[in-house]
Order: C-alpha cells, then sequence, then structure tokens
C-alpha cells in the first residue's frame, strides 16, 4: 500500500509537469487552431539557456533566463513565420512548426554535444520521508509550481481581458473582430504563454528524479508526451489538459513500477486511443455536430 501511495504522489508530481506542457499546446490551439510541434524544442531551448548560463548567473537567474527565453522564443516563432502565412490552413501551419522544431532541436543537440546536464540543482534528488513513504522533491515542487501558475492561469483566463477576448475568438473569430478583439494580439500572447510554460517544465524534465537523465533528445521526446495528455482531455479544453497530463503522469508512474519502463511509452498511448475511440474529441473537447 505504501508503495502505491508512492507511486501515485509521484505520478501526480510528473503528471503537473505534463499538464504545464498540455496546457501550452491547448492555450496555442485555442487561439490559432493550430498543433504547435515544436513545443519540445521551446522546453530544449529553456533548458540550454538555464545550463550555458547558471554558472555566470547562478541557479535561479539561469532558471528565470530560460523561462522567459522560451517564452520570447515561441513568441517570434509566431511573429516572424506564422503571422505571415495567416491564409493557410492550420494543417500547412503545423507542418511549419515540425521543421521549426527540427531545426532548433538539432541546433541544441549539436552544442549540447555528449554532455547530459541536470538542470533541478534547487531540488533533484532529495527524497522526503513521510511514514514509510519515499516522495522525490522535485515531483512535490512540481506539484506545487504547477498549483499556483495553473491557477494562476485560470484567474487570468477567466476574469482578465485577454482570457476574455480568446474565449471569444476561440468561439467565433469574425465575430471577436467585429467587436474589436486584435486577433494578432492574442494569439500572440497564447504562444508567449505556451513557450513560458514549457520554459517552467524542463526545469523539472530534465533531473534525475523525473527522467533519471540530463537535457538531451530524450528531454524533447518527454515534452512531446504531454501531446497526449492534451488530446486525451481534448484540444479545445484547458481543463481537459489538466486532466489528461495527471492521467499521463499516473499512467507512466504505475505502467512504469508494475510491468517496465519500457512499456510505460506505449501505455500512454494507448490510453489516449482508447479514450479516443470512445470520444473523439477528447474527454473534455468539444464535439462537432454537423447539420444534414
Amino acid at each position: 500500500m505504501e508503495t502505491f501511495v508512492q507511486l501515485v504522489v509521484n505520478g501526480f508530481g510528473k503528471g503537473a509537469v505534463f499538464a504545464l506542457l498540455a496546457l501550452g499546446f491547448v492555450v496555442i490551439f485555442k487561439a490559432t487552431e493550430v498543433v504547435n510541434f515544436a513545443h519540445g524544442s521551446l522546453v530544449l531551448f529553456g533548458g540550454y539557456l538555464v545550463v550555458a548560463t547558471r554558472e555566470t548567473l547562478g541557479w535561479a537567474g539561469a532558471a528565470v533566463l530560460g523561462v522567459v527565453s522560451a517564452g520570447v522564443l515561441a513568441l517570434l516563432v509566431e511573429r516572424l513565420l506564422l503571422s505571415r502565412s495567416r491564409l493557410a490552413d492550420p494543417f500547412s501551419l503545423a507542418l511549419l512548426t515540425i521543421g521549426v522544431d527540427v531545426i532548433i532541436t538539432e541546433e541544441i543537440v549539436r552544442r549540447l554535444g555528449v554532455s547530459l546536464p541536470f538542470i533541478g540543482d534547487a531540488w533533484d534528488a532529495q527524497p522526503v520521508q513521510v511514514g514509510g513513504v519515499t516522495l522525490f522533491r522535485t515531483h512535490l515542487v512540481a506539484m506545487v509550481v504547477a498549483t499556483v501558475l495553473i491557477t494562476a492561469f485560470f484567474i487570468a483566463f477567466r476574469y482578465s481581458n485577454w482570457g476574455v477576448a480568446m474565449r471569444a475568438q476561440a468561439e467565433n473569430k469574425e465575430a471577436a473582430a467585429l467587436v474589436g478583439i486584435r486577433s494578432s494580439r492574442v494569439t500572440a500572447t497564447a504562444w508567449l504563454v505556451a513557450g513560458l510554460l514549457a520554459g517552467v517544465a524542463v526545469l523539472f524534465i530534465a533531473t534525475q528524479d523525473f527522467s533519471g537523465a540530463g537535457l538531451s533528445r530524450g528531454t524533447h521526446s518527454i515534452a512531446l508526451a504531454a501531446f497526449p495528455a492534451a488530446i486525451l482531455g481534448g484540444l479545445d479544453s484547458t481543463a481537459g489538459a489538466i486532466v489528461g497530463g495527471l492521467t499521463v503522469g499516473l499512467v507512466d508512474a504505475l505502467s512504469t513500477h508494475y510491468v517496465s519502463f519500457a512499456f510505460a511509452k506505449s501505455a500512454v498511448f494507448l490510453v489516449m486511443l482508447v479514450v479516443l475511440v470512445v470520444r473523439p474529441s477528447g474527454l473534455f473537447g468539444t464535439r462537432e455536430s454537423t447539420r444534414v
């Protein structure tokens, strides 16, 4: 029983990070109807800057720089590339993000070389004993940070002008434009927010507790595991991103322990497929209705 409790708590810790990443997918999709396959490269970029500057700025300063830079890079991708292709359909823009992802990822992997640095210096590999349960500090910190950020996001999404504008644009882009909502501003902000969330997530992903490996191509693969989380919850549902992220984290933790590490990666996609067979729009996604 103690082992199960430990796995559940650690699974929620991983799930909190996946939820942050899935929320980034959903925010961009709601604003643009584009699936951002460059999300993994934003994670790598933020992590690389932390590694490159932490000796000069200290861990805290490097972490802030990495998070902010990931957000700025996402904003630049949207402003310099996607905003100039507004007449392209969402599928073409999704392919464009794949190209961006390959370029950024390969350059960062080249710069990293054979080094696989851990970057969660403030909490990595420091377990906490609670009764007979051993909990990883990384997962506990991830849950606290994710709770704060997600709460702040939902408050802004519900009450701020940006949140109202995004919900209006997601509901009806043409009607939103008619009442004075600037689509370009909403879209740019959505990419910025998604990039910032990616920058925060890498601080936990590239740790010994979370992945057992430092910053590498594997970090990119782990970040893309948030895509099934977004699909599972529903690509147009912010609440679904949270549920999907936590589900992926739990499935990963439980299947790794009770089956195998290799199966855990497949288990996440198996759960996604089962959900999509029952609900093609995801658990909380909006069902499309067609009149005949």
